[in-house]
Order: C-alpha cells, then sequence, then structure tokens
C-alpha cells in the first residue's frame, strides 16, 4: 500500500489512516461476495428443481374447429344437401410464430402444392415481397424523408411508415413467378390467423402427389398438417338449391351485416354459416357443437402436444316435406311451358314464373318451383323461392275469397245469392264489365259468377257489402272504411299478410293506394280489389287460400322441414328428435251451405258446362281437379331502367286449385306473370294438369 500518499505538512512519522479505511471497504466486499455467492448456492441446491421446472413451463388452451353441418333429405330419405369430405393442407399457427417464419414456411410450403383457384392482390403480393429482410431494408431507403418524418419533424410510427413501404411497393408491381404467387397467397393465410387457430391453407383440388409430398416434409415445416374438409354437396341435383341457401367460406367468414350476433353466440370470425333462406334459417341446429382440443404450449409459445378433448358432433339432420323427384318434374314442366310461351311471343315482357303444390290437410310444401328472367337479356335463371319474396296482382283467383266473405258476412245466402250482371258506369272512367261481352247475362247467382269469372257480380257484391251507394254514369259513393272491410276478409283467408313459412325474406305483399291526394277514397279501386285486381299477393299466399277452400276452412301454416333429427355414423338411418305438426293459423266461420257454395263454384270452373267457363281444359283430368283462373291488367316494368316509362299493357295470368275435388291431397299455385294479353294461351293451366298428374303418378299407390 505504499503508493498512497502520506501528510508532510506536520513533519510528523504518523502513517495515514487512509489504508484502514481500504481495508475495512474491501473487507465489507469481500463479505457481501461471499454471501451472494452462498445464496446462489443456496437457491441452486434447494430450488434448483423448481426454477427448472419453471423455464419449462407449459401453457393449456383449449382450441375449437367446426364440424360437417347438418344433412337434408326429402320426404322420401333422399340425400338433397350433404357433406363431401375432401383432403387438405391445415396450418396451426403458434404464439411464437414471427413473420420470417411464415415467410421461411410459405416458401417452403409453396414448393410441393399450387393454389390456382386465387390469384393474390397487390397488397398481398406487397406484404409477401416487405416479409423478405433483403427487401424491406432495400425499400426502407428508397424511401423518401417524408415518408418516414412528418411536417413537424417528428418520426412516423412504424405502421405508418410500412403503409408507405407497401405504397411502394404496389407501385413498384414486383412480378413474381407462379411459386411465388402461391408463397404470397400462403403468407396471406397464414398471417390472418388467430394464434394456436387451425386454418385450411388449400381444402379444393388437392392432388396425391401434393398430400404426399407435404406429408414428407412436415418435420421440416412447423405448424402444417394433413387434415380433412368438407364441402356442401347436391348429389340429387341443383334445382332445389335456391330454397336451401348458401354457406359462407373459410374465407367470407362470418357476414359483416350480423358479425355481433353470431361473435356474441360463440362462433369465430372465420366460420362458416348459413348465409340464406334454410341454411340460414336453421342455423343453429346445422351448425352442430364444435370440436375441442387442447394445444400444449412451452414457455416459448412452440406447440408441445394437441389432445382431442371433445370430438363435436355433426349438425341436426333435416327431413324436408318436398320429394326430390316430384321437385324436379314441376321444375322442368314449369321451365318447358314458360319456353313455349318465350317462344310463341307470348312472354316477350315477362320476367319469370312460378308454381307451388301444398299438402292442404297438413300445409307441407311438396315442390316450390321459379323461374327469372331478364327481359333485356333473355337469360332465365332458377328463382324457386320467388314464391315467397314476388307479389303479383293476381287477377280473378281471388273470387273465392270474395264470394266466401259475402256468404259469411250475410251480404248474400246459400239460398239468396243472385246479383245483377250488368255493367257498371262510373263518371269519367271506362265501363267496368266482366270478359264476355256486356249483356250476356241479366243476373248471375254466385256458383255460376265463380264458373264464369264474372267481374260484375264480385263488384256489385263489395258495394253491397260495404253498402256503397251507385248510380250508374252519375255517382258512386264508397265509405272510408271500404277498402279496410274487403282487406280483412281477404287476409282472414291468407291473401295479403305473410304466411309464416319457415324460409327467411317472406313478403307480405303489395297494397294499393286507398286513398288520393285530397284524401278521397277511391271508389273504382275498391271495386278492382273485389274482383282482384288492384292488390298484389305471392304465389304462397296463392297456396295456402287455395289450401284452406280445399280443406273446408282451416288456414294453415305452410312449411318445408318435416322433421329434425340425427344421422347414423354410416349415413343409412335418420333418428328422429322432432317431427312438425300442423299448424291451423285461423279456421273460417263458415257454414257446411256457404262453403259448398264456394267450393261448386271452383268444381263448375272445371267441370261446368257453360261456354264461358275458363279451366275446361282440365275437365278430363284424373284425378278430378277443381279451381279457379286468374288474369289480372298491368304493364311492363324494366328493373334496369326504372325510370324510363313503357306503356307495354301485359296481363298476369294465374290458376288455383285441388285435387281430388273430394277430400283433396294436393293444392297448386300457378302464376305467370308479365304475359302478352293477345297470347295468354292456356299455360297455367297446362303445369297444373301436369302438377297433379305427375304428384298421382308418384302417389298411386297411397
Amino acid at each position: 500500500m505504499n503508493y498512497f500518499r502520506k501528510n508532510s505538512g506536520t513533519g510528523s512519522n504518523k502513517h495515514s489512516s487512509t489504508p484502514i479505511r481500504m481495508r475495512i471497504i474491501l473487507g465489507v466486499i469481500l463479505v457481501l461476495f461471499a454471501m451472494l455467492i452462498g445464496q446462489l448456492a443456496y437457491l441452486q441446491l434447494v430450488y434448483g428443481s423448481r426454477f427448472k421446472a419453471e423455464v419449462q413451463k407449459t401453457d393449456s388452451t383449449v382450441v375449437s374447429h367446426q364440424v360437417p353441418r347438418g344433412v337434408m333429405y326429402d320426404s322420401k330419405g333422399r340425400v338433397l344437401v350433404g357433406n363431401k369430405a375432401t383432403n387438405a393442407i391445415t396450418y396451426t399457427k403458434s404464439a411464437s410464430t414471427t413473420t420470417a417464419d411464415i415467410y421461411k414456411i410459405s416458401n417452403a410450403l409453396s414448393n410441393y402444392i399450387k393454389i390456382s383457384d386465387e390469384k393474390p392482390t397487390k397488397q398481398m403480393a406487397a406484404d409477401y415481397y416487405l416479409a423478405n429482410e433483403d427487401n424491406n431494408t432495400k425499400i426502407s431507403n428508397a424511401l423518401p424523408k417524408s415518408a418516414k418524418i412528418d411536417a413537424d419533424g417528428n418520426k412516423k410510427t412504424s405502421a405508418e411508415i410500412y403503409q408507405a413501404e407497401l405504397a411502394y411497393v404496389e407501385k413498384m408491381n414486383p412480378q413474381l413467378t407462379t411459386r411465388q404467387k402461391t408463397a404470397a397467397l400462403i403468407f396471406n393465410k397464414i398471417s390472418g390467423a388467430y394464434t394456436l387457430s387451425t386454418i385450411y391453407i388449400k381444402n379444393k383440388g388437392l392432388t396425391d402427389r401434393e398430400i404426399a409430398q407435404v406429408g414428407e416434409h412436415l418435420s421440416e415445416l412447423p405448424g402444417v398438417g394433413i387434415g380433412t374438409d368438407w364441402q356442401r354437396s347436391y348429389p340429387n341435383g341443383s334445382s332445389i338449391q335456391s330454397i336451401i341457401g348458401s354457406v359462407s367460406t373459410e374465407k367470407s367468414g362470418l357476414p359483416s351485416d350480423s358479425l355481433q350476433y353470431y361473435l356474441r353466440n360463440g362462433y369465430s370470425r372465420n366460420d362458416r354459416v348459413g348465409t340464406s333462406y334454410l341454411e340460414k334459417e336453421y342455423e343453429p341446429l346445422l351448425k352442430g357443437t364444435k370440436s375441442t382440443n387442447q394445444v400444449i404450449t412451452k414457455s416459448n409459445g412452440n406447440i408441445q402436444q394437441t389432445k382431442t378433448v371433445y370430438n363435436g358432433q355433426a349438425g341436426a339432420s333435416l327431413m324436408l316435406t318436398i320429394d326430390a323427384k316430384y321437385q324436379k318434374q314441376v321444375q322442368a314442366t314449369l321451365k318447358r311451358v314458360y319456353s313455349t310461351a318465350v317462344g310463341n311471343g307470348a312472354a316477350r315482357y315477362s320476367n319469370g314464373a312460378y308454381a307451388v303444390a301444398m299438402n292442404p290437410q297438413t300445409g307441407a310444401l311438396l315442390a316450390v318451383a321459379g323461374i327469372n328472367r331478364n327481359t333485356n337479356t333473355g337469360k332465365t335463371t332458377d328463382n324457386a323461392l320467388g314464391v315467397i319474396n314476388q307479389s303479383f296482382v293476381m287477377g280473378s283467383v281471388v273470387k273465392g275469397a270474395t264470394v266466401g266473405g259475402g256468404l259469411i258476412n250475410k251480404v248474400i245466402t246459400p239460398e239468396n245469392n243472385t246479383l245483377p250482371d250488368t255493367a257498371i258506369y262510373l263518371p269519367g272512367s271506362p265501363v267496368k264489365k266482366s270478359v264476355y261481352p256486356v249483356g250476356t247475362f241479366s243476373s248471375l247467382d254466385a256458383e255460376t259468377a265463380l264458373e264464369v269469372s264474372s267481374n260484375i257480380y264480385m263488384m256489385y257484391l263489395a258495394m253491397k257489402w260495404v253498402k256503397a251507394s251507385y248510380v250508374p254514369k252519375s255517382y258512386i259513393h264508397m265509405p272510408n272504411d271500404a277498402f279496410d272491410i274487403l282487406r280483412r276478409n281477404f287476409a282472414m283467408f291468407g291473401l295479403g299478410q305473410k304466411t309464416g313459412v319457415d324460409l327467411p325474406g317472406e313478403v307480405s305483399g303489395i297494397e294499393g293506394k286507398s286513398f288520393n291526394d285530397k284524401g278521397n277514397i277511391l271508389s273504382g279501386s275498391v271495386l278492382d280489389l273485389a274482383y282482384g285486381n288492384y292488390d298484389a299477393y305471392t304465389p304462397i299466399q296463392l297456396a295456402q287460400y287455395v289450401s284452406t277452400i280445399a280443406n273446408g276452412g282451416k288456414r294453415l301454416q305452410p312449411y318445408i322441414v318435416q322433421s329434425v333429427g340425427k344421422t347414423s355414423k354410416d349415413g343409412k338411418k335418420i333418428y328422429i328428435s322432432y317431427n312438425k305438426k300442423p299448424n291451423v293459423q285461423q279456421v273460417i266461420p263458415w257454414t257446411l251451405a256457404e262453403l259448398n257454395v264456394v267450393q261448386t263454384g271452383f268444381y263448375r270452373v272445371v267441370h261446368g258446362t257453360n261456354g264461358w267457363g275458363t279451366a275446361h281444359p282440365l275437365k278430363n283430368v284424373k284425378p278430378s281437379i277443381s279451381g279457379k283462373t286468374g288474369t289480372a291488367q298491368t304493364f311492363y316494368y324494366d328493373a334496369e331502367h326504372p325510370n324510363r316509362k313503357h306503356n307495354i299493357e301485359l296481363i298476369n295470368a294465374t290458376f288455383i286449385g285441388y285435387a281430388p275435388s273430394k277430400n283433396p291431397k294436393l293444392a297448386v299455385a300457378v302464376v305467370f306473370p308479365g304475359l302478352d294479353p293477345d297470347g295468354e294461351g292456356t299455360y297455367t293451366l297446362q303445369v297444373a294438369k301436369a302438377m297433379v298428374q305427375d304428384y298421382f303418378k308418384l302417389h298411386s299407390t297411397k
């Protein structure tokens, strides 16, 4: 310690105290080091195993996976929509996966598979390009200062800088090879995956070679696996697909307009759900119960083990009321007859045609067919759901409800129901009459009025019903509740209101105006309403209405799902857990004598002897048909040019009926809107005839 200086001011031989203090300090330091070493030794010896376990600690997370959707069968047990299993390349993202890892896996996997049904967007390509560290550095150096520093001289956020880099690369538009395009798509899929979630990298068109190559290199592809996926299949054709509806893809995921609803109910954003019609209406049953896996991860985030906790349960099976074979026949008949109408020039301005078959005793829908036609291009597409979401002025088919209401409200009686059949002349309006010449009949009873489809009879009945005052060519006065009186009656039969069918998107129809701009009731339109030439109804409303007459007065809710159950593992048996029971919405309060007036009139429409009968071509059909024809005036409407005015007058041709005339088992409604008035023909009758004959051929032994 001689290198320390000594005090020299006193000349004393006494040594400095500094070395003593240093000795003390060094001693303290040595003691502290000894204590630290002792503590470390103690921790290592006593708690070493605990710390080792902590380092090797794992986390357990439960992850769920979708199961196959429920199968739909027709009334005979034929599969209408099922699930086709397909091989798939999957990826499970660990918590420690970095962008560099994703880039590496994407490039490696692109050597073994090709994705040809998708193309990367410019942003996908740019994301993939920038994932390369060298490219990222090059682009970062190439960015102008303004892209990194804001106007105040502050450095922009990393997110803002990355957006600038993306824009730079997109503008540069680097050309990717075919393999790189596949890698860019894979990179995008993996980047968008949630941690520990399993996604499909490729689940369509996977070849045996691709599966084999990926399988050989799984050890080099952390997170990648080989699994199975399912796709909806239609083994009995797609004619009914417009009723069954669609399912979203994993890519589109949950519909944006219902996102919060699904998330609150336990769905993931990329889950596949029903987006329309039966798939949507019965989503809670069809989705099934997700399988759950326990994913165990190490402390570094890598997946150590995955084991199944619950295998899940496939969605419930639905058995529909529709017979697939009969459905095909009805759709084919509708297409054939409608094509003939188009070929004859009668349907030049028509936008489609519709047909519905229903069991009048239960409400079960037996066939639902529709055609949509683009009047500008002439292209036709299947549109079975038009029967619930398209409204038309239906014409004289509603006259059964008019007569029925008149009887129920004692305006006429079964014994006394003769009314004048002289044309109606309103001041300032064209004459209101029937199809046959003025003066053909001086008066008619209710049955004959239905047989010859007298508009005049219905108008006189309505005036008597609402207590209107009328002087030919001079005066008519209607009470302000005239429309309400008639519409309440039509609603009782199901016309003008939703039927409650188990399909989403049903409309109630369209009501015409009741009053003019001055607040005066539209008296002439009240008369038009009475014989079906004013308000618009849907084809399914016609089917419900004619079924109500056929079965004696029970208005039944139409339905398309008969039962719910579970399909056995081998797919050969269905275990039914629920059966739909007929739902009577209302009972028409008429007597048997009043009902007989309407049913007799409908029978005479087909089998009567009057020369003005409107459905005599069906007279020889077996079994016997009762029904009612209809013709309503309308005008051409160009949906692609809604503001363009057209004065092309057209007609809607309709038919409703049931068979057999006694104890009916089938009710039908046929609508051909927008036909040429000079070419109406018998198209609706042709379709109805085939619907009846085909149905009873299929059920001849029952």
